[in-house]
């Protein structure tokens, strides 16, 4: 984090003083995220959320109030960051891509915000992100993932996770078992003020779900809500919001005005996103991503005929996702390649040779996504899942 430092060091750390919620985990980081954002804008905090990856523009990951800022902005404010990192160049090497985007986006937020949301880009020890201290950690969940980087075994990744874990901040997770166990001890090591999990001190009541979203009755220390809902698809979606809910909470800035607008009002595009022609998008990629994304799926459009885009990033568990992937018994899988994606993206035709069933190819996932609206025909379904950069395409 030195370059993170240094680059925060010349610009008069506009971080200090912040208050907020840094929000690591497997899955479900960015969604939380999100979630309180729009809690705390309800509550009539400036609130500057950024968030890794982006979809579709840079400029998603400098927001506030749910205002992307604007590319005109966001070219004038790396103009004028330039010099500083030419300085931090020469003394400590070139800050990468990631670094840049942080320290812009901190800047761009000092005398625009009243609160911070952040989501960790990778792990949580090491990351940039890693230099704030904003009062509250969240850790959404802990499975293998990057493991090249994280650590093999969960424990090793949860110790990542933890990292960002800081003296007298509240923590509040959705892990369970070892990972668990490794944020408990965390916690207890630095001195954290409370913490908070789900299925404990925190208890989610699924009361239904389905195309309208998620409702649920929630209960944690000092607050109680009864038919809480959020209009994004799945179950998973209820744990999500819960912990964006007591993230609130522990910062002080929730209300029951707060939390039911903020929750109702979500918009997070390409998580079980729905558009036209019986076409479902999903950003899940990685073996539990799958593994959620499957379950819900199959709630929802039941045994309707269902044909899936699949493309998939070279680092990644690729045969459990697709294992992951079969549980959904698709009628076809198109398997395609993400423009952007470049040379870290798996070739069709590799995955093809993975996949043990009937199988499409296609070189762009224009194409891949065409071919399967036509499979599926008027009565059956379309899945695009496995990247985050196939998702972002599809919706461009």
């Amino acid at each position: 984090m030195e370059r993170t430092r240094a680059l925060l060091e010349l610009l008069a750390n506009p971080e200090r003083g912040k208050r907020g919620a840094l929000i690591a985990g497997t899955n479900g980081k960015g969604s939380t995220a999100a979630f309180l954002a729009s809690i705390l804008r309800h509550r009539g905090l400036r609130t500057a959320l950024t968030i890794s990856p982006h979809l579709r523009s840079y400029t998603e990951r400098i927001q506030v109030d749910g205002r992307l800022i604007s590319e005109e902005d966001f070219a004038r404010a790396l103009s004028e960051l330039k010099p500083v990192l030419d300085r931090v160049t020469q003394e400590a090497g070139a800050p990468t891509e990631f670094e840049i985007l942080i320290a812009l986006a901190l800047r761009w937020f000092r005398d625009r915000s009243d609160r911070l949301v952040v989501e960790v880009g990778l792990g949580g020890r090491l990351d940039s992100t890693n230099v704030l201290d904003l009062g509250v950690a969240v850790i959404t969940n802990v499975s293998e993932d990057h493991r090249q980087y994280l650590g093999e075994t969960v424990k090793q990744i949860a110790g990542e996770k933890a990292g960002i874990i800081k003296p007298d901040n509240a923590v509040i997770t959705g892990a369970s078992a070892d990972a668990l166990q490794v944020i408990e001890r965390r916690s207890r090591e630095v001195g954290a003020r409370s913490l908070w999990r789900l299925g404990r001190e925190l208890e989610v009541n699924l009361r239904r779900q389905g195309w309208e979203g998620v409702a649920f009755d929630l209960d944690g220390p000092g607050f109680r809500y009864e038919g809480l809902h959020a209009p994004l698809l799945g179950t998973h979606q209820a744990e999500n919001a819960a912990l964006a809910v007591a993230a609130a909470h522990a910062l002080g800035d929730a209300n029951e005005e707060s939390v039911r607008t903020g929750l109702a009002k979500i918009e997070w595009p390409g998580r079980l996103q729905v558009l036209e022609g019986r076409t479902l998008l999903d950003g899940a990629h990685n073996q539990e991503g799958m593994r959620r994304l499957t379950r819900e799926v199959r709630k929802l459009i039941g045994g309707a005929r269902l044909v899936v885009v699949f493309a998939a990033m070279k680092d990644k568990d690729v045969g459990a996702m697709l294992a992951e992937l079969s549980r959904l018994q698709p009628a076809l899988v198109v398997f395609t390649r993400a423009a952007s994606a470049g040379e870290r993206g798996l070739a069709p035709a590799e995955l093809a040779v993975m996949w043990l069933g009937r199988d499409g190819v296609a070189d762009d996932a224009t194409s891949a996504l065409r071919q399967a609206q036509a499979e599926a025909g008027t009565e059956g379904w379309v899945l695009a899942c496995g990247s985050l950069y196939l998702v972002a395409e599809l919706l461009n």
